[in-house]
């Protein structure tokens, strides 16, 4: 195959990947209900490039979807696609939520039935994808509560006491993250928002892979097409008809993020 040939294929795919911008998220706000009527608003993902996202091991996020096979505890997330290894968006964002309250010795006992409780008395399959503004105080209660059920002192300290830090640990979560103003889900996550913040991660765009914000452009895309022109910046910014800085900010995310 020529190089002018894979370019071609290349670019062919590239657009196909990005179909599914017809999805207007102003039509169709980020809802549970949104998702069940068109799956392709759901982002896809599979453990391995969560875990490339989250930067977390793939091993403990395995575990946090569907258990432990050493142990008779349950997942912490309830997935949207049942029976399969696919990762939705919201389910992402919940374990982002995980791996914050992990790190600050949270137990897993006690985020797994936090979950649990929220799920039942909100009537939401995602609680901890929820933007803070709204459920941060109820969040916390709720921890509160299994904390004290359980005997966990570190989450009851955080939840009852110590408010000003739980508060800084979700606004830490928040980063980057937008939320949908009639759900109050997350809609849309800048994984680095500090170094890459015109890269998002859209489920509503090319399937939920990281994306030039404006242009809708996988960074996958861009990162392949570079590769594949031996490092040629200039022509994948041709090819794609974008400034060449936006492609060296992708190639720079692929890498960054790779690692």
């Amino acid at each position: 195959m020529t190089l002018s040939a894979f370019k071609v294929n290349t670019v062919s795919l590239d657009a196909f990947e990005i179909l599914v911008e017809s999805n207007k998220r102003k039509e169709n706000p980020l809802k549970h209900g949104a998702i069940k009527a068109d799956p392709l608003m759901a982002g896809f993902y599979s453990p391995t490039d969560a875990a490339r996202l989250l930067q977390v091991a793939t091993p403990k996020l395995r575990g946090w979807l569907n258990g432990w096979s050493n142990s008779t505890a349950g997942p912490i997330v309830d997935r949207d696609f049942k029976n399969s290894r696919t990762v939705s968006f919201l389910d992402l964002m919940e374990m982002r939520f995980i791996e914050a309250f992990r790190s600050q010795g949270v137990p897993m006992q006690t985020l797994r039935k936090a979950a649990e409780r929220a799920r039942q008395e909100w009537e939401v399959p995602h609680p901890f994808a929820l933007s803070k503004a709204l459920y941060l105080t109820d969040r916390r209660n709720v921890f509160a509560q299994v904390a004290e059920q359980e005997g966990d002192r570190v989450t009851w300290d955080m939840a009852s006491g110590q408010h000003e830090m739980w508060e800084v640990i979700e606004s830490t979560i928040e980063k980057g993250v937008e939320f949908d103003p009639a759900s109050e889900l997350a809609r849309r996550w800048f994984p680095l928002p500090g170094d890459f913040p015109t890269i998002g991660v859209d489920p509503a765009v090319a399937f939920g892979k990281p994306a030039l914000a404006d242009e809708r452009i996988p960074t996958s895309a861009l990162h392949r097409m570079w590769r594949a022109e031996g490092g040629n910046l200039s022509r994948v910014a041709d090819a794609f008809e974008i400034p060449i800085d936006a492609v060296r900010k992708a190639v720079e995310f692929e890498i960054r993020t790779a690692s």
